[in-house]
């Protein structure tokens, strides 16, 4: 299986995507719509989401192993400390092994119902994501992957305190993170340049989610967890009331952004779909990220 920074080496940019778990038969359709849709323009990989318990988690693990084995795509599995054991942990780790899959995103994960509530690990769990990243690099050769985020996490008390404790998830064995969601390009590339300058090379890669309707722009503010500049909120507030020319307005800026993150050297763009294709190919192609034979 090939792993995800072999696929973020070489020339030229490149993108991934990001999927959440089916609920039921008709998000499984619509989920494996948007997978056929973006397999032909072959990113550098692709990874579904991981609940933070039922159906939700058992979407995830049916859906990445369905990946692995039916399609061209390069697969990373999503994983979370949150309602497991040690033991749990082993066996789902265990089992995407069993499928092919060694790729994973390890992430500590938001308390159940209330990301902003108090955690609380499994008493047979962890608590860390260092130590999640730490068992996963145990258990086998796998690439490893963790969050970042741009404004710092919720619970942090400043951007240096934040990247200190990110900066320790990198060198307990992650090959790449991938950073929340953002408002400027200039807000990521500060993130990055935090990084290396405590001397830690592992690459930082950019969250980007194509901005089609309000509905979608009020979601970046509320996953970013920073308010939007008034700039951008001058230019897409205005047009609120006309979907079509919001949607042409929100994927123009998502591309300048996307634009002026390749021109500083970013290697990959990782785009949140929502489960659907379509705005990810008008930017991708814009971009001129199609690959020949798509």
């Amino acid at each position: 299986m090939t792993s995800v920074i072999e696929r973020l080496r070489g020339d030229g940019p490149k993108f991934s995507i990001e999927f959440f778990p089916p609920r039921d038969t008709a998000d499984e359709a619509v989920l494996w719509k948007a997978i056929r849709e973006l397999e032909p323009y072959d990113p550098a990989y692709m990874s579904i989401t991981y609940g933070a318990g039922g159906s939700s988690r058992d979407g995830t693990i049916r859906s990445i192993a369905r990946v692995a084995t039916e399609t061209t795509l390069v697969p990373m599995a999503h994983l979370t400390a949150v309602n497991h054991s040690v033991a749990e942990l082993r066996n789902v780790i265990g089992w995407y092994a069993s499928v092919g899959v060694r790729n994973i995103l390890a992430l500590r994960g938001d308390p159940p119902g209330d990301v902003y509530g108090e955690w609380i690990p499994h008493p047979e769990g962890l608590t860390y994501a260092e130590e999640l990243v730490q068992l996963v690099r145990e258990l086998g050769d796998f690439c490893v992957g963790v969050s970042a985020y741009t404004y710092g996490h919720p619970r942090s008390t400043d951007l240096e305190s934040d990247t200190k404790y990110l900066v320790r998830k990198l060198r307990a064995g992650a090959d790449f993170a991938i950073a929340q969601l953002f408002h400027d390009p200039e807000d990521f590339l500060r993130l990055r340049d935090r990084v290396a300058a405590t001397g830690c090379d592992v690459p930082v890669l950019p969250g980007v989610m194509p901005l089609t309707t309000l509905r979608t722009l009020q979601t970046t503010i509320k996953l970013s967890g920073a308010p939007a500049p008034r700039k951008l909120l001058d230019r897409l507030e205005p047009l609120a009331d006309d979907p079509k020319a919001f949607r042409a307005a929100g994927i123009d800026v998502i591309t300048e952004l996307c634009e002026k993150l390749i021109a500083e050297g970013v290697p990959n763009l990782h785009f949140y779909t929502f489960n659907r294709s379509k705005a990810t190919r008008e930017v991708i192609a814009r971009l001129g990220l199609v690959p020949a034979r798509a």
